[in-house]
């Protein structure tokens, strides 16, 4: 898990994604806000003006997801998946396993913070599954403990794929 000052490992299409969230928080986002302040503005009275208030405190919420966009942009570590090759659980790396309970086959991609999306496979390298898994091979035995309780999976495939 990245800390407030180290670099933030993510993929290319995470920086890619992080790019475009903040162009549209600068260039929509932002723009409709002043807008929206000024069109409260001319309703009169600011003091009891909610919509103003509203606007104003949208502002300020817009202001700081912009500065953490702009952060994680500066500390990004733009890990190209499409470089990495090997059998050892890394970041990047796409991995099939099976529950050893259910005998369910899963796929996790393991990727940055902000680039997860779990149900769709993409897990953060901070998460209890991925912080297990890194460094493991193809036909270890991993126990997971999170909080529904501890799984236990075999690493069936390591795979780098974008």
């Amino acid at each position: 898990m990245a800390d407030n000052d180290g670099p933030v490992p993510m993929t290319a299409q995470g920086h890619q994604q992080l790019l475009e969230d903040l162009q549209r928080l600068k260039s929509v986002e932002r723009p409709k806000n002043v807008r929206d302040i000024e069109e409260a503005r001319a309703h009169g009275d600011l003091s009891e003006n909610a919509e103003f208030h509203a606007a104003k405190d949208r502002q300020s919420l817009l202001d700081v997801q912009i500065r953490e966009v702009e952060d994680k942009i500066a500390r990004a570590q733009v890990i190209d998946v499409s470089k990495l090759s090997g059998d050892k659980i890394v970041f990047g790396a796409t991995v099939k396993l099976v529950d050893d309970d259910t005998d369910e086959n899963v796929i996790y991609k393991i990727v940055g913070e902000h680039e997860s999306e779990p149900r769709e496979g993409r897990i953060s390298l901070g998460s209890p599954v991925a912080r297990s898994l890194i460094g493991r091979r193809v036909g270890d035995l991993v126990e997971v403990r999170t909080p529904a309780g501890v799984r236990n999976f075999e690493v069936l495939d390591v795979s780098f794929i974008e």
